[in-house]
């Protein structure tokens, strides 16, 4: 039986297309790959990944560099990636901020499920529930019910509204069912200060800023706020455990590339970031700025940032939270 021409033409277009993929991933990287970081030098998602580089590029013999394309909260970043070629030469970092911009910024020019296909997670890194030694209060659900016998007398500070530990304390009232009022600062080195000196009550701040302090009884730890207790802190509890069942947050790092990319070249940066997150040098650099490695199939990493969007569009919903 003859084929017909118009599906011969069809399946010899798809035999190409399949074969320039399959060449394209398997001389993969053939030149130098450039990583867009939507922050700038010295951000967390900027120093996370420059541990990877170097790992990269031993892996492969190509270089992996870093691009920092900050602004507008990093959406000027996602932007020059979502319209960069979808060729595995064009990667993205995107943070815990990037799903919350979806519900805080209304005139987006990329989307970030559309535009983008998840590659790996790099790292999440978790908050710490840390309160002032005067709040009467040595655990979770002794500061719930706290706040319960004093609505809306509690503040709680965050590094900026519409950040991610901003939510995580709106995402904390909801569950918990408590009123409590939020004082956002222009960062950590404000927002920390001020919470030991107890101008604030509570805050969920970062490992790195607060363990420390908390060790030293400046402040009190009372939980983290990830479902899985944290590797720098084993001790304190999850704030799930703790008395609010199913709270969960977490800032992240993950790579991510144009949609489009062929999947090969996916799936081999997906292997390269898992295997590089165990190497010891890179696991520990990780632990001691507060990350932890979560390796994730691209697949996983989809449905965790696909949730993250809908957690945190509720939430910004819910706490009527506006830029100014």
């Amino acid at each position: 039986m003859q084929m017909h021409p118009v599906i011969r033409r069809f399946a010899v277009l798809l035999f190409a297309l399949v074969f320039q993929s399959t060449a394209m991933a398997q001389s993969y990287p053939g030149r130098l790959v450039k990583i867009i970081v939507p922050f700038p030098p010295g951000a967390g998602a900027d120093t996370t990944v420059r541990l990877f580089t170097p790992k990269f590029t031993e892996q492969t013999g190509q270089q992996f560099i870093v691009d920092n394309r900050a602004g507008a909260a990093g959406n000027i970043g996602v932007e020059a990636a979502a319209r960069a070629p979808a060729d595995g030469y064009n990667l993205l970092v995107i943070t815990g901020s990037l799903p919350t911009s979806i519900s805080l910024y209304k005139d987006l020019r990329f989307d970030l499920v559309r535009d983008f296909a998840p590659i790996a997670m790099l790292a999440t890194t978790p908050f710490v529930m840390v309160v002032h030694p005067s709040v009467p209060a040595k655990t979770v659900k002794e500061f719930i019910a706290h706040a319960k016998a004093n609505p809306g007398k509690i503040n709680f500070a965050s590094t900026g509204t519409g950040g991610i530990n901003h939510l995580a304390g709106e995402l904390f009232k909801s569950m918990a069912g408590v009123d409590m009022v939020h004082v956002p600062y222009k960062g950590t080195s404000t927002a920390v200060p001020d919470l030991v000196a107890g101008n604030v009550s509570l805050m969920f701040s970062s490992t790195v800023a607060s363990l420390s302090l908390a060790r030293a009884g400046k402040l009190r730890a009372l939980a983290v706020s990830t479902a899985e207790r944290t590797q720098a802190a084993p001790e304190l509890p999850t704030v799930s455990e703790a008395g609010v069942p199913g709270y969960d947050c977490a800032s992240l790092f993950a790579l991510f590339t144009p949609t489009g990319t062929p999947r090969d070249i996916v799936t081999q940066l997906n292997g390269m970031v898992n295997r590089t997150a165990q190497v010891p040098e890179v696991r520990d650099a990780l632990l001691r700025q507060g990350a932890e490695p979560q390796a994730m199939t691209p697949e996983q990493l989809a449905a965790y940032v696909k949730n993250e969007i809908a957690k945190w569009a509720k939430i910004v919903a819910l706490a009527s939270v506006k830029l100014e």
